[in-house]
């Protein structure tokens, strides 16, 4: 298994499943959303810490990352608890 890399493709379809703008995930992930808006535009990398920061927010918000063989990292959304 490849370690997770967020990439900015990751990162919209992740704001995308959510429904989230980059100010929504700036705030959850406490990054500025210059730095979304840089980082999704393929404008500069992002420190390991912010990468970090900004999957914990979609994990969070219910996004699960997932390795797919062959294709690489992938994204779906959590599927609900159901109770009885």
């Amino acid at each position: 298994m490849k370690p997770m890399i967020l990439t900015p493709a990751l990162c919209r379809a992740a704001r995308g499943l959510l429904d989230w703008t980059q100010s929504d995930i700036a705030e959850k992930a406490g990054v500025s959303r210059s730095t979304i808006r840089d980082y999704e535009g393929g404008h500069h990398e992002i420190h390991r810490a912010t990468e970090a920061q900004l999957r914990l927010a979609f994990e969070e918000g219910g996004v699960v990352f997932t390795e797919m063989p062959g294709l690489g990292w992938g994204l779906c959304p959590r599927a609900p608890v159901i109770r009885d």
